[in-house]
């Protein structure tokens, strides 16, 4: 296909276009949507061609035998990460928030501490407080234009309440790629603080070349309290099958989340079913490869406009498709530089502080979107600071 391919997706009850004027207030007719983390981009054909059967056949009933779902994602994790999943660690959730949700639910009680890494995927911080448990926010830090984890700090935050961390890795909204020996020290700080570890993995195909991701799986020592998650939805933008996995080497971890789930009665949509045993293929794969080559390219794009602008900054993108713009060199406060991102470029992205301590100075910026449109966003992002220039 061709990522350069103009899809209108306005009127097609698509919550990054359909609601970006209600919320942000850019208009419909000629705004940038660059807010919601999905693309605007088909799938690969092999995933319209594993629906077009579903319609073909005309019949919807209960999925059964999940035996090719199961295998492919054990083929898909072991040929694109090196890691060896057994299909019966493999859990399906209605999407990852959910899966975050259903964590959250199963292994830790009212009033417990949840920790994160921030600023971080907002959808967490959400969960945590509807489900009655705390918040506990351990702010990143910035050492050469990179997140960097400090643990001394985050040990002294400890209270002893706290009994699950969520990571994000590849981080959302910083786009790191951490380091096998940054892993290494988030298992030590789970088992030191006796934390079940969720890695919410959902960027993990998304990465820029030049870097590798560790999935968390092959970190040593960290199996007895690791839950992986992981998804299609984002990789192949097909997010409103709502469907992720939740992936328990442990089995007294998945004993627990599988009575959870039995009692919730929860079972996943044969749609999701179908289009993630088509995804994960050599198809799929190729298809992706060509993706992440063009996501490169936009982020080049991105990167060199707002190095154009000075007293912005955006952090170096090593995996996802989320620009994280720093507007703190501006002197301005955060509702100028927002007003005028969004009024004067007519941009809808996200807001900063959504993600938690540390992004008050921020907005994020979905650039999974044809060239053509990343290339418009940047040059009204010009235009809207073109005094400082």
């Amino acid at each position: 296909m061709s990522f350069d391919e103009i899809i209108d997706r306005r009127g097609t009850h698509c919550a990054k276009w359909d609601k970006m004027e209600p919320i942000y207030g850019v208009p419909a007719d000629t705004g940038i949507a660059m807010w919601v983390a999905d693309m605007d981009f088909r799938p690969p054909q092999v995933v319209q061609t594993a629906l077009q059967d579903m319609l073909d056949h005309g019949v919807y009933g209960y999925f059964g035998d999940d035996s090719k779902y199961l295998g492919a994602i054990q083929w898909w994790m072991e040929h694109r990460h090196g890691w060896k999943v057994a299909p019966e660690w493999i859990f399906t959730t209605h999407g990852l928030v959910n899966g975050t949700a259903m964590c959250v639910d199963a292994f830790t009680k009212a009033g417990d501490g949840v920790v994160l890494f921030t600023p971080v995927y907002h959808a967490f911080a959400r969960v945590i407080s509807a489900a009655g448990r705390q918040v506990v926010e351990c702010e990143m830090a910035i050492e050469g234009g990179q997140y960097t984890l400090d643990f001394d700090a985050y040990d002294a935050q400890m209270t002893g309440n706290e009994t699950m961390l969520v990571f994000c890795s590849p981080h959302n909204p910083g786009g790191r790629v951490w380091s096998r020996s940054e892993l290494e020290q988030v298992a030590a700080f789970a088992k030191r603080h006796d934390l079940v570890l969720v890695s919410d993995e959902i960027h993990h195909d998304l990465v820029m070349p030049g870097h590798t991701h560790i999935p968390m799986a092959l970190i040593d020592g960290v199996a007895d309290r690791l839950v992986m998650m992981t998804a299609t939805t984002k990789t192949f933008n097909i997010a409103g099958s709502h469907s992720g996995n939740v992936i328990i080497p442990d089995p007294k971890l998945r004993e627990t989340f599988a009575a959870r789930i039995a009692a919730m009665g929860l079972s996943p949509n044969s749609f999701g079913l179908f289009m993630a045993t088509a995804a994960y293929s050599p198809e799929g794969a190729a298809w992706v490869d060509d993706l992440v080559s063009y996501l490169d390219g936009n982020r080049q794009i991105f990167d060199a406009a707002i190095k154009d602008i000075p007293g912005l900054q955006s952090m170096s993108l090593q995996s996802t498709y989320l620009a994280w713009v720093d507007f703190s060199g501006t002197g301005m406060d955060k509702s100028e530089f927002t007003q005028r991102v969004e009024n004067s470029a007519g941009i809808a992205a996200n807001h900063g502080p959504t993600f938690g301590k540390g992004g008050e100075s921020f907005l994020r910026f979905n650039i999974a979107t044809p060239r053509a449109r990343v290339e418009e966003a940047c040059n009204r992002l010009r235009e809207a600071f073109k005094d400082l220039q």
